[in-house]
């Protein structure tokens, strides 16, 4: 798809000796969902929209219930006015825009960028003229087999200026970059290497390279005289405030370029001294310390948002994946916005950093130049990053070939290796990686094979042989990818296992799912069942002696064109937040495991109506990194335990309780060194009587806090006892008076859901004018209505 853009502004005069100026320029721009090729087709067009940035035409037409998304060009236009100086150069940066982008200033063309999600700019100074300037842009997400990611990879294309856009003024000659390496790294000696791009003139012009302490003061220093346009200092610092984790300590450096005493221009950069190895069949080592991988696996976007995310929401994906205690994130399955690096770099999690080579296998000589070109792009803009640790160079590139014969082996190999070695003269400090794609695991430094026991293959249980076959086999094994899915809100007292119909011994993921008997196919996607999932894997990765550490799959639910048939359509839900970030289950789990703010967590607060027959024990789990936890049942203390890994569940906090009919109360007491830490409480409702078949669906509802309505359905029997166990799809529509939270890819945003334990609800904005009418309905209950009054 393509855009076009115009945008107004001020941008005062300039002169030569004045510092940068960089203004964001993301409001007020107009959209035009048309695919025209070129401008003179926009004169007559009356249905311009007004849009702010980011913005993306499929941030909600990916995810309803249409097949398909949109992939087409469309255009974006902005008037900016300008008191242009003869000492002044503008430059539009864009952060990134999905997939090729054309730009236009005053009708003329100024050029293409080919690729999304990676920054990119171009100088517009002479197209410019003095007071009012229309910028058009023109964006275009479809379908091309010569730029990556393969269109049939496990997520959605997002088209459109999905990330921030930039106007700089800057003095006829002004830095244009600035790389940092950092080739030498003890806790005695810091070692950087800064390199120097000056675009313009520089005759006559000076240099001062800065370096600013994690408090702001200066630490070194030093300057001269440009030569040509590019300088190289080294600067050593004794005695250095180590990046990592836990101290997340970050230098600044900072480059002025000076005309005698004046500064004409300044720029600066994040600079992070840390050393890591990967031992030879061994960990992973930071700063000299054995450091267990917890990681996870982040796409770009959000329900009601898709890839165009505000700054903030970027910021909360990061924070949030902190609390739960990880130090290690793959960024999946391509280059993200600059805020999240900035995050990383900030919060103190390590980066696998990723050229979106997903599936698709090798292509022609237009699609090898454009791979080319993005690698470099994604090492160039990110290479200071000290959070980064690894440049991934794809993920299951073999898979479902985009060209005849795509998928040769030796082809692949071929370009694998140039890549490889082309990252390396890039980023002589850094290691290369991949995952699954085993013909080239000797090709770059780190490796991840494919295993998902429990979930497309084998059982869970089984992880530890996977992983001993494997820590074995490669020098530096990596894994990266485990989990499956879970629907929020659905539980069951016996969740499937795969006993009896799946290999045990099985962990790899087929490419052809059609005949494959696994928990994917045949599982029951309970949230009780990958709490278990994960529990196991969590119990092998902490204990696993040298183990580097592994990567779960994924953060948080995200779109996919690839499963419509979901319980919620087009969304992969083996997140453990759902798509809106809100943790599931899963989520406690891990930070249970990983992370030193003490809390408690009672399985499960989605679970609140259970039964059972009288006289049967349910077995209580409390996920807690505390030392102990006490556990209460209507009053009554059930014990004190302590917390141990080599028990399963939950580190052995968990208690059989036999419930009450009706009300139940769970409280949860956590202590540290003898001291209260933490508390949780659930009410459970049981009653013991199992409900028969389902005989309708009843509507109901309840006000939110942001004063909407939150309209539930539920499947009931003859008697009126809800149906646990009843998990087919019910579609909700409003009639009249309001109208649906929809699209969203969420539990409670999304038309048409699978029911958990025989509910479903969608929040409904009502128009306060007139009563909200709602009717619910499927194939086999063919419609209740209710009348909600304004």
């Amino acid at each position: 798809m393509k855009y076009l853009l115009v945008i107004l502004i001020n941008v005062s005069v300039f002169s030569l000796w004045a510092q940068r100026s960089m203004q964001n320029i993301n409001e007020n721009w107009m959209y035009l969902e048309q695919p025209f090729t070129n401008p003179e087709q926009l004169s007559d067009q009356q249905s311009w929209e007004k849009i702010d940035l980011p913005h993306s035409w499929n941030s909600m037409d990916a995810t309803d219930m249409q097949p398909g998304y949109r992939r087409n060009a469309s255009w974006y236009k902005k008037s900016i006015t300008i008191d242009k100086s003869e000492e002044s150069r503008f430059i539009l940066a864009f952060e990134g825009a999905n997939l090729v982008t054309d730009v236009y200033v005053n009708q003329e063309y100024v050029g293409q960028h080919v690729g999304g999600y990676l920054y990119f700019d171009f100088e517009i100074t002479e197209q410019l003229k003095y007071g009012e300037n229309e910028l058009l842009v023109r964006v275009d997400n479809s379908y091309n087999v010569d730029i990556i990611p393969s269109q049939k990879s496990d997520f959605f294309i997002f088209g459109g200026i999905t990330r921030d856009v930039w106007l700089k003024e800057v003095a006829t000659s002004y830095i244009r970059d600035i790389d940092i390496n950092t080739p030498e790294v003890s806790a005695k000696e810091g070692v950087a290497e800064v390199r120097v791009e000056v675009e313009g003139p520089v005759k006559g012009l000076d240099y001062e390279i800065l370096l600013l302490g994690p408090d702001g003061k200066t630490v070194a220093e030093t300057s001269g005289r440009f030569k040509s346009a590019v300088v190289e200092e080294t600067i050593k610092i004794a005695n250095p405030e180590l990046w990592d984790m836990d101290e997340p300590n970050l230098y600044t450096v900072e480059v002025r370029l000076k005309k005698g005493k004046t500064t004409i221009d300044s720029n600066n950069s994040t600079l992070g001294f840390r050393w890591y190895e990967f031992k030879d069949y061994g960990g992973f080592y930071l700063n000299g310390k054995r450091v267990l991988l917890r990681g996870t696996h982040r796409h770009e976007e959000h329900a009601g948002y898709g890839a165009a995310m505000p700054n903030a929401l970027h910021r909360k994906d990061m924070e949030l994946i902190k609390s739960m205690g990880a130090n290690f994130v793959r960024l999946g399955h391509y280059p993200q916005d600059p805020e999240v690096y900035k995050a990383c770099n900030e919060l103190g999690l390590l980066v696998w950093d990723e050229l979106p080579w997903c599936r698709g296998g090798v292509g022609g000589d237009v699609w090898k130049d454009n791979t080319r070109k993005m690698l470099k792009q994604i090492i160039d803009q990110n290479r200071n990053h000290p959070s980064i640790i690894l440049w991934s160079l794809g993920n299951e590139i073999y898979w479902l070939p985009d060209f005849e014969g795509g998928d040769d082996r030796a082809k692949i190999n071929e370009f694998l290796t140039e890549l490889n070695d082309m990252a390396h003269d890039l980023d002589p400090y850094r290691k290369t990686s991949i995952r699954k794609y085993y013909e080239g695991a000797n090709i770059v430094d780190v490796f991840s094979p494919s295993i998902w026991s429990g979930w497309y293959s084998g059982n869970y249980k089984n992880y530890e042989k996977a992983i001993d076959k494997y820590f074995k086999k490669y020098p530096h094994f990596i894994h990266m990818e485990y989990g499956g899915s879970s629907h929020v809100g659905r539980h069951t007292e016996n969740p499937i296992t795969g006993d009896g119909f799946v290999n045990p011994d099985e962990w790899e993921e087929a490419i052809n799912q059609v005949e494959v008997a696994n928990i994917a196919q045949r599982g029951d996607w309970s949230e009780n069942y990958i709490v278990d999932l994960f529990d196991w894997h969590l119990s092998v990765s902490e204990t696993y002696e040298d183990y580097v550490g592994n990567a779960q799959w994924a953060f948080k639910d995200f779109g996919t064109p690839l499963r419509p048939e979901n319980d919620i359509p087009y969304i992969n839900q083996k997140g453990v937040t759902d798509r809106s970030g809100n943790p599931k289950d899963a989520y406690y789990v891990f930070k249970s495991y990983w992370s030193d703010d003490p809390f408690a967590y009672i399985e499960s607060h989605t679970w609140t109506e259970r039964s059972g027959p009288t006289g049967v024990a349910r077995n209580m789990s409390v996920y807690s990194n505390a030392e102990e936890v006490e556990f209460f049942h209507n009053g009554t203390n059930k014990g004190k335990k302590l917390r141990d890994i080599q028990h399963f569940p939950a580190c052995g906090l968990n208690w059989d309780i036999e419930f009450t009919e009706g009300k139940n109360e769970l409280i949860a007491v956590a202590y540290m060194e003898g001291k209260q830490v933490a508390t949780d409480t659930l009410e459970v409702n049981y009653t013991y009587t199992r409900s028969g078949a389902p005989q309708g669906l009843v509507l109901n509802y309840e006000e939110l806090p942001n004063g909407n309505l939150l309209v539930i359905a539920e499947a009931q029997d003859e008697s009126g006892l809800r149906c646990l166990d009843y998990e087919e799809r019910v579609y909700f529509q409003c009639l009249a008076g309001g109208e649906l939270v929809n699209n969203m890819g969420t539990p409670n945003g999304t038309s048409a859901i699978k029911m958990a334990n025989g509910q479903a609800a969608i929040e409904v904005i009502p128009s306060g004018s007139e009563p909200v009418e709602m009717t619910v309905l499927n194939q086999s209950f063919k419609g209740t209505f209710l009348t909600i009054p304004n």
